[in-house]
């Protein structure tokens, strides 16, 4: 197919290395994502993400799907290839109130919603960080702050307009190509490209009780202690907490915790006395408006730098555990040129885990998310490699302490993971045996995984996330 052809039909933006703007096309959040693509096609319909698929199979380009492009793993991004990208023109967030859902794009990103959705005194559980896109997030399983009461990302999808390998527009949902519906709520972007969510919203009260916590590392012990208590009472859905251990601004280790109260101030202080009763060097908890909750973390990812990211699963606090990877994490960090993060989600699991394991593409594991992070300014080869094996060492620590939880099951959770499988042409026509990692990742649902891929996606134009390799 002619370039010029495909220009001429296409109503969105074609940006080549040749263009004023390409930089700005190619950047991500983490710079180490970044990719020099061919073409980045900026769609403004699900016809445009069809003609952009055809184009790329007929020039036989590799595809990359951009919707908030957050991911440091570069899954949106491509080398030499053509990335469909969503984020300029289909961006949107539209609240239907009597139906209780909003319609987003698939380039928006949380922001979008949190601030549309809250007019109508409405919310649905979504990134801890703002600016994640919806897709990546939403299609990978996405943990937040009310998955306490209303479960994941995914399990709040009750449709997606999808545009699949041959150019086909589809509605997926329980009734229609339900298969396929069952697929991407947890297969990632293995089956096609979501160009609108629907997404059931819940009633929000408009302010709620959060904030942050700063303390000494002599506090982290005593910290660990009443978690561990806490989580064993199972906390209720309007409770969470995320204990981040890092070095602050002035190079001294410190623990710092984010605290979620879905009520008034004087009951989230009664909920976490216990935490307050340790004395923080800082505090900024506070009633706020629900749509800052999802910004509090926001300073500490900011746009512009390297990340890695590596994340297992955690089935209970274990003090001894968490002080072995917290010391590690301080002598690891010594240099500072790289900054060092272990960051440990409690969100109440209750409704995540009361979803069977059958019911969507994700595997449910009762157990919580720990990242370890690391973010650092020269994107070399050198530095990437440091950073992946400080945060493979640190998670590494919390896998072997994990006694109920065996480390071949303990694949964490796929949206915190940076190691990326990138299928060549030959392993896409030669069906290599690659598909290990999914494999790990989603279990006893891989079989079923594979023969969605074979109909939906037998020649793997989608394998930049997870790839799932189709049946025979």
């Amino acid at each position: 197919m002619d370039f010029q052809l495909f220009q001429n039909s296409f109503t969105g933006d074609l940006v080549t290395p040749e263009d004023q703007e390409y930089a700005a096309a190619i950047s991500r959040w983490a710079i180490n994502s970044q990719r020099r693509a061919k073409i980045v096609a900026f769609v403004k319909s699900p016809e445009d993400v069809s003609l952009a698929l055809d184009y790329a199979r007929r020039t036989n380009l590799q595809v990359a799907i951009r919707g908030g492009g957050h991911s440091p793993s570069g899954s949106s991004s491509s080398d030499g290839g053509l990335v469909i990208d969503m984020s300029r023109h289909m961006c949107h967030a539209k609240v239907d109130p009597e139906q209780g859902v909003v319609y987003v794009g698939g380039g928006a990103t949380w922001e979008v919603v949190d601030k549309s959705a809250i007019l109508h005194g409405l919310a649905t559980p979504g990134g801890t960080v703002n600016h994640t896109g919806v897709g990546g997030l939403t299609l990978g399983g996405g943990y937040g702050w009310l998955s306490s009461a209303f479960g994941l990302a995914l399990d709040n999808l009750i449709q997606a307009t999808v545009v699949v390998a041959d150019g086909s527009i589809l509605t997926a949902n329980k009734d229609e190509n339900s298969d396929l519906f069952w697929g991407i709520r947890g297969g990632g972007s293995n089956f096609g490209v979501c160009t609108e969510f629907v997404l059931r919203l819940h009633p929000q009260r408009r302010r709620v009780f959060a904030g942050t916590l700063v303390f000494k590392p002599d506090v982290l012990e005593p910290l660990l202690s009443l978690t561990e208590k806490w989580w064993a009472k199972e906390p209720c859905e309007k409770e969470g907490m995320v204990h981040v251990m890092t070095r602050g601004p002035d190079g001294q280790p410190c623990v710092v915790v984010f605290l979620f109260y879905n009520g008034s101030e004087p009951e989230g202080r009664a909920t976490f006395k216990a935490v307050f009763d340790l004395k923080p060097l800082v505090d900024t908890t506070c009633e706020m408006p629900y749509e800052e909750v999802n910004t509090l973390q926001n300073a500490a990812a900011p746009h512009g730098r390297a990340a890695y990211m590596k994340g297992v699963y955690q089935t209970k606090p274990r003090v001894d555990v968490i002080l072995q990877a917290f010391d590690r994490m301080v002598a690891l960090s010594e240099t500072r040129d790289l900054e060092v993060a272990i960051l440990i989600e409690y969100f109440p699991l209750g409704k995540i885990t009361e979803v069977t394991n059958d019911a969507t593409a994700f595997r449910r594991v009762r157990a919580g998310n720990v990242l370890s992070l690391v973010y650092w300014d020269e994107d070399t080869p050198d530095n990437q490699q440091r950073a992946r094996d400080i945060a493979w060492e640190l998670s590494n620590i919390v896998v072997k302490g994990q006694h109920d939880l065996s480390e071949v099951d303990n694949t964490g959770y796929g949206n915190y993971d940076s190691d990326k499988v990138i299928l060549t042409g030959s392993q896409r026509t030669e069906r290599t045996a690659v598909g290990g990692k999914a494999r790990a990742l989603f279990g006893e649902n891989y079989p079923r995984l594979q023969a969605i891929k074979k109909r939906y996606d037998p020649d793997l134009t989608f394998s930049s996330w997870f790839p799932i390799i189709p049946s025979a």
